[in-house]
């Protein structure tokens, strides 16, 4: 199966978000199977951090160099080039934070991290809220899954969102040492 995974915010060391999906990515990979992972991100001066990635000769890295804001009008707001056209063809697709792309062929999953946009927009940037919401509703539309960092996201994704219970799954961050 070929999985691909939006690590772009890994470009980001050391955030909450960054360090979530660092430990979902190696977890998948040390899991075994015979999954092929194809790791997208997109930034334009931004790299990625090479331990923050696993070694394996079942990942793939491609980068693009299209700045995140024009994604997000892209993906987000005109919702048009799939992802497979960065990709190629994927049998899933794992989106993190900041863009939902459309997906050709790929099932769509996504990680959901807060709810923040909504329960305190007056403490973030209109672009962030803008863009968020944007990026959440196609995630209500398109995602066969959602992963929620913890029951509170979760609860609050059904809540706020309306997303179908049976669509939200937890799964905790890792402790790492």
């Amino acid at each position: 199966m070929k999985i691909g995974i939006d690590v772009s915010q890994l470009t980001y060391r050391n955030t909450g978000v960054a360090n979530y999906l660092k430990h979902f990515v190696k977890g998948l990979v040390e899991a075994g199977g015979d999954n092929e992972y194809i790791l997208f991100y997109s930034s334009l001066r931004r790299n990625l951090y090479p331990d923050d990635i696993p070694v394996a000769p079942n990942v793939r890295i491609i980068r693009s160099y299209f700045p995140p804001r024009a994604l997000a009008l892209l993906w987000n707001k005109f919702h048009i080039v799939p992802i497979e056209v960065f990709t190629g063809p994927l049998d899933i697709f794992i989106s993190s934070d900041w863009v939902e792309p459309p997906a050709k062929n790929a099932k769509k999953l996504t990680i959901l991290y807060d709810l923040i946009i909504y329960k305190y927009p007056e403490e973030m940037a209109d672009i962030i809220v803008s863009t968020q919401k944007r990026k959440l509703a196609w995630v209500k539309k398109e995602s066969a899954a959602v992963f929620c960092i913890s029951h509170a996201t979760k609860e609050d994704a059904f809540a706020v969102l309306g997303i179908d219970k049976s669509k939200l799954h937890v799964i905790y961050p890792g402790l790492t040492l």
